[in-house]
């Protein structure tokens, strides 16, 4: 019986969780590309960055073994 009392500490509930889904239900739908951390609709500056962002990530490994071997 002690366990279910401090088990209910940590899990929320329900109340709380569907007033803040309520809260945020205007967010639901729209334009595409609005809930991304990023602009979509220049194409040019998407494909820049997202050319830019790719290319970091794959090029840090070979990186990380150039300074390995000049050291």
């Amino acid at each position: 019986m002690a366990t279910r009392k401090i088990l209910c500490n940590f899990v929320p509930r329900r109340s709380f969780m569907k007033s803040n889904i309520m809260k945020h239900a205007d967010d639901i739908g729209g334009e595409p590309g609005k809930d991304l951390p990023f602009d979509i609709h220049n194409r040019y500056k998407f494909t820049l960055l997202f050319t830019a962002y790719i290319s970091l990530g794959m090029a840090i490994p070979f990186l990380a073994v150039r300074h390995q071997l000049l050291k």
